[in-house]
């Protein structure tokens, strides 16, 4: 609802206050889009899972969930990446480099947003071959697996170099994400230091606005590894844990009734008895 929320108040500011709108904007609106999408497509299987609903998604439709499930999470890293290096650049100080990259960087957004698209399109063409619709069989193995699709037997070493890759990658935005808030928590201290002496007494007894800023932006930054960390343990772990655990199967069970299961042994007698 948040990301709804701001969609929907920039893209009015897009189209009807366009003296209002900043280059930064640009990267919000891309940023809600991608978590609306990035949560669609977590969500959908499974919250079609709890009306009952069987074979929702066929090979096709679970290529393309999984696909652009995957898609739009590395997309939402990439740009919280570009919104904390855009911030940094704008706050640093006027020397000639900084100067020459505030001119450039506005004109970069797009061409940022495009190469990140290409990028997450091509990291993630293996998820379309190795998704397919859920069998009648337990995935066991490295895999994924969800109400509706699972991955095909993924060989060991496979998995490894995509997975490498996927961390190169994450590791890059996330090393950034670190380094830009970082360095403007360092500028924002400088700046106190420096406009220290100008505050009246009056205002020395308040809290200063660079300390709510620099606390706010260490509680972002520290949020942002705390949940992509967690992320990614929780997503290696039911990748490489040794039997899948089958999601929503009371859901899929539910008004059907259930058939006993007898031991191979006792089959013959317990037909002899129901003759």
């Amino acid at each position: 609802m948040g990301n709804s929320l701001l969609s929907i108040l920039y893209l009015y500011m897009f189209l009807f206050q366009r003296q209002l709108k900043k280059p930064i904007d640009a990267i919000f609106m891309h940023l809600t889009v991608v978590n609306i999408l990035n949560l669609t497509f977590t969500m959908l299987p499974d919250i079609i899972a709890c009306f009952g609903i069987q074979r929702f998604l066929n090979d096709v439709g679970c290529k393309a969930v999984m696909y652009f499930l995957r898609v739009t999470r590395g997309l939402s890293i990439c740009t919280t990446s570009l919104l904390s290096a855009f911030q940094a650049i704008t706050i640093s100080s006027s020397h000639a480099q900084w100067v020459w990259l505030k001119s450039k960087s506005s004109v970069w957004i797009f061409p940022s947003f495009l190469f990140f698209w290409v990028i997450n399109m091509v990291i993630y063409v293996p998820v379309i071959t190795a998704m397919k619709a859920k069998s009648n069989f337990t995935l066991v193995g490295p895999g994924m697996s969800n109400a509706y699709c699972e991955t095909r037997r993924i060989e060991d070493n496979r998995s490894w170099y995509f997975i490498s890759i996927l961390l190169v990658r994450d590791l890059v935005f996330v090393i950034l994400r670190i380094t830009t808030s970082l360095h403007m928590v360092t500028l924002l201290y400088r700046h106190h230091k420096t406009a220290r002496h100008l505050h009246s007494p009056r205002l020395a007894s308040q809290p200063a606005p660079e300390n709510k800023a620099t606390h706010t932006i260490l509680l972002l930054v520290s949020c942002f590894v705390f949940f992509y960390c967690s992320n990614n343990i929780s997503t290696f772990y039911s990748f490489y844990t040794a039997v899948k655990i089958p999601k929503m199967d009371h859901s899929k069970n539910a008004g059907r009734p259930v058939a006993k299961q007898y031991p191979a042994n006792e089959e013959q007698d317990v037909a002899s008895v129901k003759g």
